[in-house]
């Protein structure tokens, strides 16, 4: 049965009212009556919903559905959003699509093997002790997101991308590009300076390459493969999309432990179980919620439902990872749970490239945090926690603990 223009909710809709991470409530609903449905949003513009898990799947994997944020039916969510990420011309390697991004993600591919990512270990194990001892020889309370969460992967993504981790600016720069509270103003002048200074770097590279992908794309670059504006897009975007992702996992990771101390104690008593920890976590807690927007470039039958060419869809990941057809008891969280098919990082031909990366990440923060600092717990209650107003990343301003 079609929906009535007149019946449809507002998206995005209202957030749960115990904790503004959950999925809201009207998601479930959604899911088990019509799993792919019609919103409005908040230009006027009708977006296609998908809150079943198979169905997002069958959205991630099909060649007929496109990211590519320039079509007239992509769906924005709002002026903000829509200005900042298109200002510049040049797509990203996550908004292209084949064949186009066959070639990029092949070139930004040798960056992120796993290999490569399985030597990094160590040195972040050790990044993690040592900022583990700031931690518990500074005062208290301990803000995690700054003692934590972001020189975690701003020094690893430094590694990996040739970004040099004591400079501090990404970390004052990257969060304020998609935060509404920022305004528009705000979030361009954050990306002016942002793309300014990996301008900067770039030019160093030129001069001085080394084994990192922003030296790699240059060589593209200088091969003819690549204009330098696209060396400049998709280093900029692996930084934003890198560094703040990881950073409210990390967090958003440690909260749902904390609220859950069970599931922290079971991770201290048995270390081994952290890569399912991270898998579960992964599953419980997204952090792109509103990231995965597509538009349809051919007609498409799913859920009995006619995605028209040139429809703007979302998947909505929340509520994907809390389907009870494919997770037995979705709202509980178990990090002795089977969850490495969530779709945290996606699916098909567009997941997360560096998903190994932050994974590892994950894995390295939650086991040695806890095992090193057993008593950890919120130091104000979980209702004077201040989350982010931002429709790409979900998590906290600051994460307060004691012990």
């Amino acid at each position: 049965m079609s929906q009535l223009s007149s019946e449809l909710p507002s998206f995005p809709m209202s957030k749960a009212k115990g904790c503004p991470l959950d999925p809201p409530p009207e998601y479930a609903r959604l899911r088990s009556d019509r799993p792919v449905a019609k919103a409005r949003l908040w230009d006027g513009k009708e977006v296609w919903l998908i809150t079943g898990y198979e169905e997002i799947r069958a959205i991630f994997t099909d060649p007929r559905i496109s990211v590519d944020n320039t079509q007239p039916g992509y769906p924005w969510l709002s002026e903000q959003q829509r200005t900042v990420v298109l200002t510049g011309g040049v797509k990203p390697v996550g908004r292209m699509d084949p064949p186009e991004h066959t070639a990029m993600r092949r070139m930004l591919g040798q960056g992120f093997l796993v290999k490569k990512i399985q030597n990094m270990r160590g040195d972040v194990e050790s990044l993690v002790n040592g900022l583990i001892d700031d931690i518990l020889a500074g005062p208290r309370p301990a803000d995690l997101v700054t003692a934590l969460a972001m020189p975690v992967p701003s020094t690893a993504l430094g590694w990996v991308l040739g970004v040099p981790p004591a400079d501090k600016r990404l970390i004052s720069l990257v969060p304020r590009l998609f935060d509404e509270d920022s305004g528009l103003e705000g979030a361009m002048e954050a990306r002016n300076e942002l793309f300014a200074y990996i301008d900067e770097l770039i030019t160093h590279r030129e001069n001085e390459p080394g084994d990192d992908i922003i030296s790699h794309l240059v060589g593209y670059y200088q091969k003819g493969e690549l204009t330098r504006v696209s060396v400049l897009t998709q280093s900029v975007t692996l930084i934003a999309a890198a560094l703040d992702t990881t950073r409210s996992m990390i967090t958003n990771g440690i909260l749902a432990l904390l609220q859950h101390p069970e599931q922290a104690a079971a991770l201290i008593d048995d270390p081994d179980l952290a890569p399912a920890a991270v898998e579960e976590l992964l599953r419980y807690t997204v952090v792109t919620e509103f990231s995965s927007k597509r538009v349809a470039a051919a007609d498409i039958e799913i859920a009995g439902e006619t995605i028209k060419a040139g429809d703007g869809v979302i998947c909505l990941i929340s509520a994907g990872n809390r389907d009870e057809k494919f997770f037995t008891d979705p709202d509980t969280l178990d990090i002795r749970r089977d969850a490495k098919h969530h779709l945290g990082f996606g699916a098909g031909i567009h997941t997360c490239i560096g998903k190994q990366l932050a994974r590892m990440e994950l894995e390295v923060v939650y086991g040695t945090l806890f095992r090193r600092i057993p008593e950890l717990r919120l130091a104000v209650p979980f209702d004077q926690l201040v989350f982010r107003n931002t429709f790409d990343v979900q998590g906290v301003r600051a994460l307060p603990v004691t012990w």
